[in-house]
């Protein structure tokens, strides 16, 4: 640690504002800031009381630059686990760029993406996964991903890792207990308590697995294709839903021949809308090519939204609906939209004729054109994702990384299953537990490499 350069970085967002906030950390950081700074009582830093703002100036070549406030922390009680420093100034670049100078003059070197929360990990201020965590909380854009990724960088994903580990560590332990007197024909582990203990550990692995297909798409934004048949009405939704005319609206058949796609927040959860070309035998090459990328999108969709002409009744709703249900992802929604309901006398009469072709799928009634019923489709969407997230509980995976590496645990987990079913030698057993563990630990950072670390916090902004 006493090794480490003092390192330096403007930690606020690029661009004019009112405020800058320009981070510095590392061994003498406070010496290196005291001598550019001059407090207004006359105070050394190296006498301020941590965790408190003071006033006053930095001055280049004798002329004043700006006035601050700044800040210090001693080690470990800072961010990054070392004595740091942040200084407060006006939000001019040139001001920032300026104090960036002073101090690498002085001894500090410019920061890479990531270093002050790379530095907090190897600190041990926080594991790896609560560290990836920190760039999800800068990047949520909603309640949902806000939550998500709050809840792991403040442990609740490392403690439910940590118990997994406790568990699998008392298996692997019994099992290399007994390889230590093989010889004596002794018993430390009753095989079917442990079997036990690894179903438990490989239903919680499962769970966290499974539940990385919401917290991706929460991620990324929950994707919504509308489909349906030509002029049945999507692009109106689309437009309805954005409160814009983002997709033209025309009675020609067929005018759209792309995905036209945007994002809205709903009851703070973000909203994939992708409005997809009309689905119907054609000729036409350049549509053709629209209606593959509809199934396409389908396959790829949380939420489809079959729509329906009410004014077209629902003769050929069977064909369309088997066509959307044969390209639907297995943990995917299906919503029947009846649109059009206010210009037919009785659209209840289609609702039953809908249900009688479909009995899984909800079927909705909406006019898009003029807004009836729009809320109760949107709660509708809000609630098929709410559900879904409450039945996986508070941890819910989001990191590919940690989903590969739970992919991974799960199965040499399996195999050691297997080995106690059998009964094989509790060497090959413990084996296959030991790489379980060694997964584990790649998410929390238990084990990992200078690869993997810097492939991590190089996709961190600058001055986090």
């Amino acid at each position: 640690m006493n090794g480490r350069d003092v390192i330096c970085a403007i930690a606020s967002p690029r661009g004019k504002g009112a405020v800058a906030i320009i981070r510095v950390s590392g061994p003498g950081c406070i010496l290196l800031s005291d001598s550019l700074f001059e407090s207004s009582s006359g105070m050394k830093l190296v006498h301020a009381r941590p965790n408190h703002l003071y006033h006053g100036r930095i001055y280049a070549a004798q002329e004043l630059l700006d006035e601050v406030l700044l800040s210090v922390f001693h080690a470990p009680h800072s961010f990054t686990g070392e004595e740091s420093v942040e200084i407060y100034c006006h939000g001019s670049s040139y001001i920032q760029q300026q104090i960036l100078q002073l101090l690498i003059s002085v001894g500090c070197r410019l920061a890479r993406p990531g270093e002050f929360t790379e530095r907090a990990f190897l600190d041990g201020k926080m594991d790896l996964s609560q560290a990836e965590a920190v760039a999800d909380l800068i990047a949520s854009t909603s309640a949902s991903t806000h939550r998500m990724a709050l809840n792991q960088m403040r442990g609740g994903f490392s403690a439910e890792l940590l118990r997994l580990r406790s568990q699998l560590l008392n298996l692997t332990s019994l099992l290399e207990l007994e390889l230590d007197f093989s010889e004596e024909d002794v018993s430390f582990a009753d095989r079917q308590e442990l079997m036990s203990i690894a179903v438990e550990t490989e239903k919680l692995i499962s769970g966290l697995c499974r539940s990385f297909s919401l917290g991706n798409v929460l991620k990324n934004g929950v994707p919504v294709a509308i489909t349906g048949t030509t002029n049945v009405g999507k692009s109106t939704l689309l437009n309805a839903l954005l409160r814009e005319d983002k997709a033209i609206v025309s009675d020609l058949e067929g005018t759209t021949r792309d995905v036209i796609e945007d994002v809205i927040t709903l009851n703070d959860i973000d909203f994939r809308f992708i409005d997809t070309a009309g689905i119907r035998h054609t000729t036409d090459s350049l549509e053709q090519m629209g209606i593959e990328r509809t199934f396409k999108q389908i396959s790829q969709a949380r939420i489809v939204l079959l729509m329906v002409d009410a004014n077209k009744g629902t003769d050929s709703f069977q064909d369309y609906y088997r066509q959307i249900k044969s390209h639907l992802p297995e943990d995917a929604v299906l919503f029947i939209v009846l649109n059009k309901v206010d210009l037919v006398a009785q659209p209840e009469k289609l609702i039953v004729q809908i249900r009688k072709q479909v009995t899984d799928e909800p079927v909705l009634s909406i006019s898009a054109k003029s807004g009836l019923l729009m809320q109760q489709l949107q709660d509708q969407l809000v609630a098929a994702i709410n559900t879904d997230y409450s039945s996986h509980g508070d941890v819910i995976v989001s990191n590919l990384r940690h989903y590969e590496a739970l992919t991974r645990a799960r199965h040499a987990l399996l195999l050691a299953m297997e080995g106690l079913r059998s009964n094989i030698s509790s060497e090959f057993v413990s084996q296959d537990i030991r790489e379980c563990l060694h997964y584990l630990g790649e998410i929390t950072g238990e084990i990992t490499t200078d690869e993997i670390l810097e492939n991590i916090f190089s996709k961190f902004c600058i001055g986090k």
